[in-house]
């Protein structure tokens, strides 16, 4: 079965374009939703997804109205080929139940990742760079070396609960446990 999923932004905008598209493609279900691309969660897309089974082909008019980003549409992709579903953008040309279409999708998924290892790279560059002139990186302490030391003191001497320590000096529990096991 064919099954069509369109998305607007904003209510002022029309689902005429892609609804039209999708049904010319055969779609036999159109699920259409009016959410921001940004919204994770999507209320027709969450209904389409339970609907889809192995054998359907997953039709969009266009990859940005499927996916937030490229590691959102590699994950659904992903997704749908775990599922034995195929998957067709019309105004892209990819269909993923040819071996053409497969290679495309591919092709912008080995670019994605080489993407995602080109900003890894800097990252890590970057931070060496800031190690080597003598930053440190990371949050600040919560607590002073003298009130660590307080802190240290009042727990081994087993006088107040770990909840009256954190009220104290208002830290969390796990920051507790952190100074106390560092001292």
């Amino acid at each position: 079965m064919k099954i069509g999923y369109g998305r607007i932004s904003t209510a002022d905008q029309k689902h005429d374009l892609q609804a039209d598209a999708l049904k010319a493609a055969g779609c036999e279900k159109v699920f259409l939703d009016t959410i921001s691309g940004s919204k994770a969660k999507r209320p027709e897309l969450d209904k389409l997804k339970e609907q889809l089974r192995a054998g359907d082909t997953l039709i969009v008019w266009r990859l940005d109205r499927l996916g937030r980003s490229t590691r959102d549409l590699i994950d659904w992709i992903n997704w749908l080929k775990e599922k034995n579903i195929g998957f067709i953008s019309l105004q892209e040309s990819i269909d993923t139940t040819t071996p053409t279409g497969e290679l495309t999708f591919h092709i912008f998924a080995s670019l994605a990742q080489f993407e995602r290892r080109l900003i890894q790279e800097r990252t890590h560059a970057g931070l060496a760079a800031a190690r080597a002139r003598g930053r440190k990186g990371g949050r600040k302490p919560s607590m002073k070396p003298k009130e660590q030391k307080a802190l240290q003191q009042l727990y081994n001497a087993k006088e107040h609960t770990t909840k009256e320590l954190c009220d104290m000096f208002k830290i969390s529990k796990p920051t507790l446990y952190r100074y106390v096991k560092e001292s």
